[in-house]
């Protein structure tokens, strides 16, 4: 089931989303979260793709916001969509709201996503692309959310963008996605202590967020200096710790929608990420 509304209000959308609540067909549908995502026009396909292999994992409300502060108008346009996956002799349903945010009404998103979010459930905001730190749509949406979900691979200036990230993490936990991918390689790290103690030099061949976090994590870790030296690849294919060759941990493939799933799961903050972006 679908709906599109143009020049609406909140009040409007809640309406309609009312009006699609299968209820009456089912009682099965279980929310357990908000989930908002913060999709630029250069991120929508990917962002369709991650949501379209979340299916039934995930019940919940998916607010797309899609800013477009430089449109001609001031106004709030909308699309309804309502779909139930079959699961385990019953139905599990997922709602999905895109919300594009016309001229001004871009600065100004917690207005509109506040009315609309579950209540009494948490809320994930997830942001593609490098957030605009300390801009009015950044800072008032992570006022109305509880965990921000971020991939570093998504960012240009690296490694300072990690500084304004830092700066957040009192207000909000935070999920990095390229964090998460660094996972089979830490454990390959881990595997060489004690001897790594000695360790002064790591080669990572791979995208610098990576790069960056795997030696921001050493040196939280081992308390001191490592030096990083970086060859450029689309994903992470070598390190080696003073010349030594590092075997990652056997991990199972992870797609983009199973990475934001996975986050999606999570309620608390990670003190271990924190602490190794605040090294880089």
């Amino acid at each position: 089931m679908a709906a599109s509304l143009k020049d609406t209000t909140v009040d409007e959308i809640e309406l309609r989303l009312d009006a699609l609540d299968p209820h009456a067909e089912s009682d099965q549908r279980t929310n357990v979260l908000t989930h908002m995502a913060w999709v630029p026009p250069e991120w929508s396909r990917a962002a369709g793709r991650v949501l379209k292999g979340l299916g039934p994992r995930i019940p919940s409300r998916t607010l797309m916001l899609h800013p477009d502060p430089k449109a001609g108008a001031d106004r709030l346009d909308a699309e309804l969509e309502h779909e139930c996956f079959p699961e385990a002799g019953h139905d599990i349903c997922a709602e999905v709201v895109h919300l594009r945010l016309l001229g001004r009404t871009a600065k100004a998103p917690a207005s509109i996503v506040v009315p609309l979010q579950l209540p009494d459930l948490p809320v994930f905001l997830r942001w593609r692309g490098k957030p605009p730190f300390g801009k009015p749509e950044f800072e008032q949406l992570v006022g109305v959310a509880d965990r921000l979900i971020v991939d570093s691979d998504e960012w240009p200036g690296l490694p300072r963008a990690y500084q304004h990230l830092s700066e957040v993490f009192d207000r909000i936990a935070v999920s990095d996605l390229a964090w998460v991918r660094t996972l089979r390689w830490r454990a390959g790290l881990a595997e060489l202590w004690p001897g790594i103690r000695a360790a002064r030099v790591l080669h990572v061949t791979g995208p610098s967020a990576e790069a960056f976090l795997l030696a921001g994590w050493l040196r939280s870790r081992l308390r001191r200096k490592i030096t990083l030296r970086r060859r450029n690849a689309t994903s992470v294919t070598e390190i080696e710790v003073d010349g030594t060759r590092v075997e990652p941990a056997r991990l199972p493939f992870a797609s983009g929608s199973d990475l934001l799933s996975e986050q999606l799961e999570l309620h608390v903050r990670d003190p271990v990420y924190e602490a190794a972006v605040r090294a880089v």
